[in-house]
């Protein structure tokens, strides 16, 4: 059979050869059929022109536009609906893949007994998100006209589905495209969650929590913007989620770390804070490194549409500004850090990337390069001055999920105005204020109702010997933990 193998290439090559001759003429015979045509109908449009005695320019004109009109007629339709689609199946899998950043970077910055839980919490609470947002919360996050519960407040309750593919024309882009993108948002929210009440907190009650708020705490403060309510109506803006998505996974996760409390031993009766190091910083890096990735498919989709060359421009922009701020972020982590410290901490160079990335998200369009550095720097700033503090109020945050998400979410949503004309500092204000205080409430009515029922903390021996032992039954690292005496 190897024998045959060059007889069957030289074959091959024989046909390409052969066929090229008819293939290219062809390509010519089509080509020059469809630019005679779109050749006639510019010519008829400009002879139309002349007869109706309009000068030279005027007749190129209208023959220009004749003849683009025909073309968008023939194609344009169809590929912007293929283009947008494109768009958003290839921004939704960045942004699903940003569910494998959240897990390396947890599982690096966790110590080693507790690694398996945080993978286990991650690919538990990236379904629980899709099943979730299927029954109730993309129709209470997007109810249409007519669909609302409570007139721009709150959506209708019912499950998403699927029309026919060929009969899915009532959009330009496809039904499923747009539900997986928006579906990808929802999960990232409670990966937010995760990395801050790490080391300290049982599945079940954190996967319960999950549930409520990609069903219904997330997809209800969304609708006030992106479902057209009425934060969308007194003209808040947020352009990829710095609020909708960030903030609201901070603010829950501000709240389950106050109602939890710390990790055993973080804190001292006198003030000292215990450093507790990561278990892997090779793979908190790779974390961020596919989160920074995945982000470009959560700002440069959020353009939601590709049929165009001003929106193919736009998210060429984004992609550009998106990373220069993560940029920016780093540098000025890594710069203060020399300076107030004498050295530079890996996990605050890793924590100015992710704020800086957050920070852009409310807008990455409209600023200038220049403009874009600024904010992503700023974010990586409020990551060295917020972890420190903190610690100062005893809030234990293990990866740094707070500064991150929730701050530089806030920062980087007041700061639109600045490169937005068409949003207002007031009303970015009522938008940060309204969502965290309903985040917020019905965050803490969940987390206590938990705490008050199936109990949100493992037992201090639990803890002591690690999550992964006790609550999932398998250790991350066995040849280092109490699995290595069985070896």
């Amino acid at each position: 059979m190897k024998k045959l193998v060059p007889v069957f290439v030289m074959l091959a090559l024989a046909f390409v050869f052969a066929a090229s001759p008819a293939i290219t003429s062809y390509a010519q015979d089509a080509s020059s059929a469809v630019s005679d045509v779109l050749s006639g109908i510019g010519k008829a449009a400009s002879a139309k022109a002349k007869g109706e005695g309009k000068d030279a320019a005027a007749q190129v004109k209208a023959s220009t536009d004749a003849i683009a009109a025909a073309v968008k007629g023939a194609f344009g339709t169809r590929d912007t609906y293929v283009l947008n689609t494109l768009l958003f199946l290839v921004g939704g899998f960045l942004v699903m893949w940003m569910a494998a950043g959240f897990a390396m970077l947890e599982a690096g910055m966790v110590r080693t007994k507790n690694v398996a839980m945080q993978c286990t919490k991650n690919i538990s609470l990236y379904a629980i998100a899709g099943l979730a947002f299927w029954l109730v919360g993309y129709n209470l996050m997007y109810p249409g006209d007519g669909g609302w519960i409570m007139q721009d407040v709150v959506g209708k309750l019912s499950p998403v589905t699927m029309p026919e593919p060929a009969k899915d024309v009532a959009n330009v882009y496809s039904s499923g495209s747009d539900w997986f993108f928006q579906m990808v948002f929802c999960a990232t929210a409670a990966s937010i969650v995760s990395g801050t009440l790490a080391e300290r907190i049982k599945l079940w009650p954190f996967l319960v929590f999950v549930i409520v708020l990609c069903g219904f705490i997330y997809p209800i403060q969304g609708s006030w913007e992106w479902g057209t309510g009425w934060l969308d109506d007194r003209g808040f803006s947020d352009f990829a989620g710095s609020t909708l998505v960030h903030s609201t996974g901070g603010w829950a996760a501000l709240v389950g770390a106050i109602v939890l409390g710390a990790r055993r031993g973080k804190y001292g009766p006198d003030g000292q804070v215990n450093a507790m190091p990561g278990s892997n910083m090779a793979l908190a890096t790779l974390g961020t490194f596919i989160l920074w990735l995945g982000w470009f498919g959560f700002n440069g989709a959020s353009q939601l549409a590709m049929g165009t060359i001003a929106d193919a421009a736009s998210v060429s922009k984004i992609f550009v500004n998106t990373n220069l701020a993560a940029c920016g972020g780093v540098v000025a982590a890594v710069v203060l850090n020399q300076l107030f410290y004498g050295k530079v901490d890996l996990t605050m160079a890793l924590n100015g990337a992710l704020a800086g990335l957050v920070a852009i998200t409310a807008e990455p369009l409209m600023p200038a390069i220049w403009q874009s550095v600024v904010i992503g720097s700023v974010g990586g700033v409020i990551v060295v001055f917020a972890v420190p503090l903190l610690d100062k109020l005893k809030i234990d945050d293990v990866v740094g999920a707070i500064p991150v998400h929730l701050l530089a979410g806030i920062w980087g949503t007041i700061i639109v105005p600045w490169t937005n004309t068409g949003a207002s500092f007031a009303t970015q204000a009522i938008g940060i204020i309204s969502i965290g205080v309903f985040v917020s409430v019905t965050s803490l009515v969940m987390w206590l109702l938990l705490a008050g029922t199936i109990g949100l903390r493992p037992s201090e021996e639990d803890e002591f010997q690690g999550l992964d032992k006790a609550e999932i039954g398998l250790e991350a690292y066995p040849e280092f933990g109490a699995g290595s005496q069985r070896i």
